[in-house]
């Protein structure tokens, strides 16, 4: 599958389903025993939050969120627990557009970054584990 990071290949803006191959690259190349324990996490590619989900956040902008978690957080859950929704993350394309064209970064990593960094949540990780499994080389665990 030819990268879809390059800049300079865009004539226009890359499309949802550009994104979501690019965090389907970016899921597989985290552990396997981590992606085993993420269960039916659902990530889900939108152009921007919603209205509530701004407010909620206290964000001043749409482009002020990359992405968001949504769910409980394996450390909160208990084995008696019936969740109501399920988990899901979700990337948030314009704003992840606006923050690659600014920064000049690899489109590939910033979209890995997001999705890491929520599914980080997930799990409760710190940021210096988040930092350890987007060094990560590859799907196996070690």
């Amino acid at each position: 599958m030819a990268r879809l990071h390059d800049i300079g290949r865009y004539t226009t803006p890359p499309e949802t389903q550009h994104l979501e191959a690019l965090a389907r690259e970016a899921y597989a190349t985290i552990p396997a025993d981590l992606r085993d324990a993420l269960g039916n996490v659902v990530i889900h590619v939108l152009d921007f939050p919603d209205d509530e989900t701004l407010e909620e956040m206290d964000c001043e902008s749409p482009f002020d969120l990359l992405g968001l978690y949504r769910g409980t957080n394996l450390l909160m859950k208990s084995s008696m627990d019936s969740p109501e929704d399920m988990d899901m993350i979700f990337l948030y394309r314009r704003p992840i557009l606006d923050y690659w064209c600014d920064s000049g970064e690899d489109l590939a990593d910033v979209v890995k970054h997001v999705l890491i960094h929520e599914i980080g949540h997930h799990f409760g990780f710190s940021d210096d584990d988040m930092e350890h499994i987007e060094r990560y080389p590859g799907g196996a665990a070690s």
